[in-house]
């Protein structure tokens, strides 16, 4: 499975300490990561977003380019340009594994695919979840700085909630919550990719 990680409006540090700590803690999931280069390309550009995720497909993938699964992770300004390519992606009869929104404040998040949002606080989780809570979140506690909840999911600990589990909330870091859904997620793609 590809991941496409979607910065912010930020030091690109923040964003190879945000990788590092999530693959901490990853384990075996095979993921391809694919990193939006934001010192190029607004991070809420949908549509320089959408030809990055295209050609680095192309470039590996000739023929069956559209062909693979792909999950988003996002944060902040990035998630702007992220719900959008996760939209033109299917739109073109992509599969998107999942939208993980970190720290997406204020941006409606719909789609036909799995959204999870991340949130720094409580107040910036149920403030979100009025423009599309999607499924399982995660909110830290306790809060964190916006910018730490991206360079530090490692070392956040929170809240995951999931509609559809009585054994939830559960505490967990922001890293666990990221590595789980995108172990969930990868294991779904290499079920659906078999002949």
């Amino acid at each position: 499975m590809y991941a496409i990680v979607c910065p912010g409006i930020h030091d690109p540090q923040a964003t190879q300490d945000f990788l590092r700590g999530l693959q901490k803690v990853m384990g075996e999931t095979a993921v391809t990561w694919l990193i939006f280069p934001t010192d190029r390309y607004p991070a809420y550009s949908a549509l320089h977003i959408s030809w990055f995720l295209y050609d680095q497909l192309r470039a590996i993938h000739l023929q069956d380019w559209l062909n693979q699964t792909v999950a988003i992770i996002s944060f902040s300004a990035g998630v702007v340009g992220a719900i959008a390519t996760a939209w033109s992606w299917r739109l073109m009869g992509g599969t998107i594994a999942a939208l993980i929104a970190v720290d997406g404040w204020g941006v409606p998040l719909i789609g036909d695919f799995p959204i999870h949002r991340l949130s720094h606080d409580y107040f910036t989780h149920w403030s979100s979840a009025l423009l599309g809570a999607g499924q399982d979140g995660f909110y830290a506690e306790p809060a964190v700085d916006h910018l730490n909840l991206w360079r530090s999911p490692e070392t956040t600990q929170g809240w995951w909630f999931s509609p559809s589990s009585p054994g939830s909330p559960q505490l967990i870091t922001a890293a666990e919550f990221i590595a789980t859904l995108l172990s969930r997620y990868n294991a779904r793609a290499g079920i659906e990719d078999e002949p």
